[in-house]
């Protein structure tokens, strides 16, 4: 089943390497290519530049580029969300060959988990890969960068909730697939509904960890403000990564047991009443 699983989603397991090859190379180039030649373009500027336009474009060529990687990374989870519901689970139970592996001696029980474990594996593989990284990088030349962990994407892709947001994406559609059985309508909601979640996770982070009121403090610039006056600064950033991570496992869990339990349902033979012999 796993090699089955493979062979299959060939496709797919090469873009996501391909992607996460790239996504680290390039921030292996930034980081010791793109910095150094921005720094001597900023050490080149006029003094008397007061608005620092003399290197407001090479300051842009190292920070746009790792913030639209952690973008990416971050919001793939949209494209989990899809290929599992659509390609993964959806296709497979619209053109009913599924019932071709369970009669060859592949229980419904042991297809799923094939079928999820595999993709969850690559996962958390290309996730180990890329947040050490992404991580080095972030923190390497901070003076070319604005002080944005509390960003979104940047707030994920340093910690393994970047992993966790795929595995609830590859979690959701699966279950989706079951639930919807056509490949197309299941990668619509699928997609819809990891986005609803990740917008109502995102709207409480704040609210995972104790903050600290400014009392009207001059706070310093590494500080994440909240609108109602209180503040985290980033000694708080594990606490709450942390937190969500766990909600986000939390929600991947339950679809998974929702999955099996669902499939459980509707493949276990039904049971007819036991005839009484003739006295």
């Amino acid at each position: 089943m796993i090699r089955g699983v493979l062979r299959l989603h060939r496709t797919a397991l090469i873009v996501w390497t391909v992607f996460v090859l790239g996504s680290v190379a390039s921030l292996v180039w930034l980081t010791e290519i793109t910095a150094d030649d921005v720094h001597a373009t900023l050490a080149a500027c006029p003094r008397n530049d007061p608005d620092g336009g003399c290197g407001i474009w090479a300051w842009r060529d190292y920070s746009e580029p790792m913030g639209w990687i952690s973008t990416f990374m971050y919001y793939g989870f949209w494209s989990v969300a899809a290929w599992s519901a659509g390609a993964l689970i959806g296709r497979e139970l619209e053109s009913g060959t599924e019932r071709l592996a369970w009669t060859q001696g592949v229980s419904p029980m042991r297809w799923l988990t094939a079928k999820l474990s595999v993709p969850a594996l690559v996962l958390i593989v290309g996730g180990a890969l890329f947040v050490p990284v992404y991580r080095w990088a972030w923190s390497a030349h901070r003076d070319l960068m604005g002080d944005d962990w509390g960003f979104a994407d940047v707030f994920a892709a340093r910690g393994p909730l970047v992993v966790a947001y795929g595995l609830c994406a590859l979690a959701v559609g699966a279950l989706t697939g079951l639930v919807v059985r056509r490949s197309l309508p299941a990668t619509a909601i699928a997609v819809a509904a990891v986005i609803v979640l990740n917008r109502y996770v995102e709207k409480y982070r704040a609210q995972y960890w104790p903050s600290a009121d400014s009392d009207g403090r001059e706070l310093p610039a590494t500080v994440w403000q909240l609108g109602d006056g209180a503040y985290h600064p980033q000694s708080h950033f594990w606490p709450l990564h942390l937190v969500e991570t766990g909600i986000v496992l939390a929600v991947a869990a339950l679809a998974t047991l929702a999955a099996f339990l669902l499939l459980r349902h509707r493949t276990h033979p039904a049971r007819t009443p036991r005839q009484e012999s003739p006295a």
